[in-house]
């Protein structure tokens, strides 16, 4: 059963302040990759003994648009071999797939024995912006909830390693990275009109969100929560938070002191 080992003696903690934060509160470059590095080592073990052990590992990355999403997989994967861990970032479905079980397409892109996979969004599309913006009919959504635990308590029982995490944001940090990507030329492509649209309806996720922690946050299949609004402490603790529970080969067990609680709250009662 997963959980979240709270710590006060983390790094960022014991380090002088000025070494780890910078004046708007955000963590230093120097420092985060100092600690990134140590967590890079035992997520390379970590892939090694799921290849050598038949494992699977299923991540999904959920969270408001600009949270980080891509850039947390990224930093998850920047070490481990492609061969044996690839990232899903599905399109819409296309017109055989409307009429398929929702959960079908996701299901073709589960992980084989030794492989690692992460969701960059996944089925829980429908518990928010399929929902929000018409994609889906509320009959759809509805019907989308009396499924999704049993799904996943599937997985689980079927010996998946099964994690899922959501980046939280405000909705001023969210304005400023739509800004950030307005700007930016190497991130203009990342912008949608639906991207938008969703900042509009920030409140509405906000809600969509709270409800599906509440149906889904399950003590086989929790939702870790971390707030993002700093992308760096977001990505340390994802990181530790999904080595923490996993008992791998050659794990050092002096790396995993826990996480943080000002980052990460886990959703396990449903």
């Amino acid at each position: 059963m997963q959980n979240a080992k709270y710590a006060d003696n983390l790094a960022e903690y014991t380090v002088k302040h000025s070494k780890v934060f910078k004046g708007n509160g955000n963590m230093e470059s120097e420092f985060y990759e100092e600690e990134a590095m140590k967590l890079q080592y035992e997520l390379v073990k970590l892939q090694k003994w799921i290849i050598s052990q038949n494992r699977r590992l299923l991540v999904i990355v959920e969270g408001m648009d600009g949270a980080g999403k891509s850039s947390t997989i990224k930093e998850f994967s920047r070490f481990l071999n492609p061969r044996e861990a690839r990232t899903v970032a599905l399109p819409k479905p296309n017109s055989k797939e409307v009429g398929q079980w929702y959960f079908q397409r996701y299901f073709k892109q589960l992980p084989n024995a030794g492989e690692i996979i992460f969701f960059d969004r996944s089925w829980y599309n429908r518990a928010g912006i399929e929902h929000i913006f018409g994609f889906c009919t509320p009959q759809q959504h509805q019907h989308f909830y009396r499924q999704v635990n049993e799904v996943e308590e599937m997985l689980v029982d079927d010996g998946i390693l099964f994690f899922k995490f959501y980046l939280t944001i405000s909705r001023d940090t969210q304005a400023g990275r739509l800004r950030d990507r307005e700007k930016d030329p190497l991130k203009n492509w990342k912008l949608t009109p639906l991207d938008y649209k969703s900042h509009e309806a920030y409140g509405e996720y906000v809600t969509l969100r709270d409800k599906m922690f509440d149906k889904t946050g399950t003590s086989y299949a929790p939702w870790c929560e971390l707030d993002a609004n700093d992308k760096k402490r977001a990505k340390l603790n994802a990181i530790r938070y999904l080595l923490s529970n996993i008992d791998y080969e050659d794990k050092d067990e002096n790396i995993f002191i826990g996480v943080d609680k000002k980052i990460v709250t886990l959703h396990n009662k449903g």
